[in-house]
């Protein structure tokens, strides 16, 4: 398996680099207008438009007749005729493989932003077993997990559950997504909060600013 390089996009965007392949996770509207511009494949965990942008995933799919797309079944089917045999749709318990990435799909549900909102279907995916994207959901894989991405800041979503979730998880790594509406103040607060001093369990918590990258 080759080495693989993160690059934070902004909010909950990433892109995943091996082999001189490229993986984007949910280009959304808070994402880079060409945050999936040369991707081979694309992951989308669900519909809300911070994470589904169609006009960012159609210029990836226009800009590289190979791309493809790996979907829930309410974004395929907003998709799929404009872009024939290139969007699969798949769920929970499904695997498969992705511009030469291997993907588990975990979860179901999104989080509850309010008991008076309906809630919809959202996945989460783990990529080459080691780095999982759970969307908007606190999804807990049931595997060891090397890197996680964790949904820092969101309307569905409080400190202490982003804590639990990450002592339940215990990767390694975690990296912060879902964060294009915690302003500059708030940062430090959640940097000591999910760091190794903080609560936590440890992680070795990183925040990658819009463009920079690690290699994992």
């Amino acid at each position: 398996m080759g080495i693989m390089k993160l690059t934070k996009k902004s909010h909950a965007c990433v892109r995943l680099e091996k082999d001189g392949r490229t993986l984007v996770i949910d280009p959304g509207a808070f994402s880079e207008e060409d945050a999936a511009v040369g991707a081979d494949a694309i992951l989308i965990t669900h519909e809300h438009p911070d994470h589904f942008h169609e006009d960012r995933l159609r210029a990836a799919l226009d800009a590289n007749p190979a791309a493809e797309l790996w979907t829930l079944r309410s974004v395929a089917e907003q998709v799929s005729a404009a872009f024939p045999g290139r969007v699969h749709t798949i769920g929970e318990g499904d695997t498969f493989t992705a511009a030469g990435f291997e993907v588990e799909v975990h979860g179901q549900l999104h989080a509850v932003i309010h008991p008076d909102i309906a809630r919809i279907t959202n996945v989460g995916y783990l990529v080459d077993g080691s780095v999982f994207h759970p969307g908007d959901a606190l999804t807990v894989p049931g595997r060891p997990v090397d890197t996680l991405m964790v949904p820092v800041m969101a309307p569905w979503n409080k400190v202490s559950e982003v804590i639990d979730y990450l002592r339940e998880v215990n990767p390694r790594r975690a990296i912060d997504i879902h964060d294009a509406l915690l302003t500059d103040l708030a940062r430090p607060v959640y940097d000591r909060m999910l760091g190794p001093d903080g609560p936590g369990v440890g992680t070795d918590h990183t925040r990658l600013a819009p463009g920079e990258t690690v290699t994992l």
